[in-house]
C-alpha cells in the first residue's frame, strides 16, 4: 500500500495511552495532603490536556499562585514515582504504531505532559517501539495549542506539512494541528467527546486506531 503521508505526530494522554488512573491517583494524593476531597477519574478527563500547571490550577482554583506552585511540585513528585502503575495503551495502538513503522512512516509524540515523565512512560508502555521524535512540556516553550513543538518535530525529522498528520483526542489537539497547518485527525476513544473535538475545529475522526491507515 502506498501512503501519501510520511509522518504521524500523536498526542499522548487520551490518544496513545489511558493514563487517567495514575494521573488521578497522584492528583488525589496531593489533594489529600491539603485535606481536600478527591476527584473522580471522570472529572480528571477535563482537568488534563493543558499541562501539569493548568491541571493543578483547575483542581485548586482557590489557591494563590505561590500555593499552586507548591502543590504542583507535590503533584509532580507523586506522579513521577508512580508513572506507569495502571497506565496502558489503548487497544489497537501498539499494532497501529508497528504497522506505521513497518511501512516506513515516522512516528512522533507531542504532548503537554511535563517532559521529565514522557520518555519513561513511552519506554515502559511501548518497550519495543522506537519513536522518531518526542516533545513535552519544557520551560520557555509554549504549550499546545501553540504549534511550536509540532513545527520543531517537522524540522527535526525533515518532513513537510503536506505529508504530516497530527492525531489527538481534544479540542486543544485539533487546534494544534490546524494551527500547525497539517492534516488533523481526532480520535473518539479518548478523554473528550466528539463535540469537544468539533469545537476545536476537528473534521476528520476515527473510532478505531487501525482506521488511521485508511486516512493516510
Amino acid at each position: 500500500m502506498e501512503f501519501r503521508h510520511k509522518l504521524v505526530v500523536f498526542d499522548l494522554d487520551g490518544t496513545l495511552i489511558n493514563s487517567l488512573p495514575d494521573i488521578s491517583a497522584a492528583g488525589n494524593k496531593m489533594l489529600a495532603g491539603y485535606g481536600r476531597k478527591p476527584h473522580t477519574i471522570e472529572e480528571y478527563k477535563y482537568f488534563v490536556g493543558n499541562g501539569s500547571k493548568k491541571l493543578v490550577e483547575r483542581i485548586l482554583p482557590d489557591f494563590s499562585p505561590a500555593q499552586q506552585a507548591e502543590a504542583l511540585d507535590i503533584y509532580k513528585d507523586c506522579y513521577q514515582n508512580n508513572l506507569v502503575v495502571n497506565t496502558v495503551p489503548y487497544p489497537g495502538i501498539p499494532e497501529l504504531l508497528k504497522a506505521l513503522k513497518s511501512e516506513g512512516i515516522k512516528i512522533a509524540v507531542c504532548t503537554n505532559k511535563h517532559f521529565s515523565a514522557v520518555h519513561e512512560i513511552l519506554e515502559k508502555v511501548f518497550p519495543d517501539i522506537e519513536f522518531d521524535a518526542v516533545s513535552g512540556e519544557r520551560p520557555g516553550i509554549p504549550k499546545k495549542p501553540d504549534p511550536t513543538n509540532v513545527n520543531s518535530i517537522l524540522g527535526e525529522l525533515g518532513t513537510d506539512k503536506a505529508h504530516t498528520v497530527y492525531v489527538g483526542d481534544s479540542d486543544v489537539d485539533m487546534e494544534t494541528g490546524i494551527r500547525a497547518g497539517v492534516m488533523t485527525v481526532g480520535v473518539l476513544w479518548g478523554y473528550r467527546p466528539v463535540e469537544n473535538l468539533i469545537q476545536g475545529g476537528g473534521r476528520i475522526f476515527i473510532s478505531n486506531p487501525l482506521s488511521l491507515l485508511d486516512v493516510l
